[in-house]
């Protein structure tokens, strides 16, 4: 039957298990170091594997598969269970991906007024992971929010960071320079594909962080949207120049 199924793009996986695990299924397994659909019949169709995947390896397509066999599935989950409760090894992602790439909605809520400085300093990073090329380009925590992209020198360099600029936002941080890596397709997909309200960028001054603005100009002109956006550069010594 020609039905919707998830595909995974070997090429982008990096075995970090994200995908088996939230799999409830059991439709996933990691063989030789890339997660593999490996009982198609297992898989409803419904994704839950995909927004937790940090490269974007998986997607949905529509093609020839057997159909969803929901007592097929209900029988491994009750034989997995039976399992754990006699000590039996239940198979676990394989080595060589990153459990702490996992995403996770940190959002805190926020306190009114300026902040206390006799007291101890709070974090405003509002999800995990925030590497550009870790993150999903799908997840719940994108829904409504205004986004940070920023270089991952300036949080060192500016020292009230996370409450001038990270608090209330999500944050995505990178470095052109030495990640290598041009970042416009993967924030055009973040900014196309989920509810942004603005894009704030904070650069430093050095010319190599010109790339991250220039990916986050790029990503904000291909999305198709209308999206308030600001630039603000930091000196090396902690000033904001503009």
């Amino acid at each position: 039957m020609i039905r919707k199924i998830i595909h995974i793009d070997e090429e982008k996986c990096n075995g970090c298990g994200i995908c088996a695990q939230a799999c409830h299924e059991g439709a996933i397994d990691i063989v030789n170091g890339k997660a593999k659909l490996v009982r198609e019949n297992f898989c409803d169709g419904f994704g839950d594997c995909l927004p937790g995947c940090p490269t974007g390896a998986i997607t949905f397509e529509e093609r020839e598969a057997p159909a969803y066999d929901e007592a097929a599935v209900k029988a491994a989950q009750t034989q997995k269970a039976i399992d754990k409760l006699n000590n039996i090894n239940v198979k676990a992602p394989a080595a060589g991906g990153c459990p702490g790439s996992q995403f996770m909605n940190l959002r805190k809520e926020e306190s009114s007024g300026q902040p206390v400085y006799n007291e101890k300093p709070i974090s405003r990073l509002g999800q995990w992971p925030c590497q550009i090329k870790l993150l999903p380009t799908q997840a719940p925590f994108y829904e409504g929010a205004k986004l940070l992209i920023a270089a991952d020198c300036s949080a060192f360099a500016y020292a009230n960071m996370h409450e001038e600029f990270m608090k209330g936002r999500i944050t995505l941080i990178g470095c052109p320079k030495l990640d290598a890596v041009d970042y416009s397709e993967k924030l055009t997909e973040i900014i196309a594909n989920n509810n942004i309200k603005e894009v704030c960028i904070v650069r430093m001054e050095v010319p190599c962080c010109g790339g991250l603005q220039k990916a986050a100009e790029i990503a904000l002109k291909n999305s198709g949207k209308f999206i308030p956006w600001q630039v603000v550069t930091i000196s090396r010594d902690g000033r904001i120049l503009e």
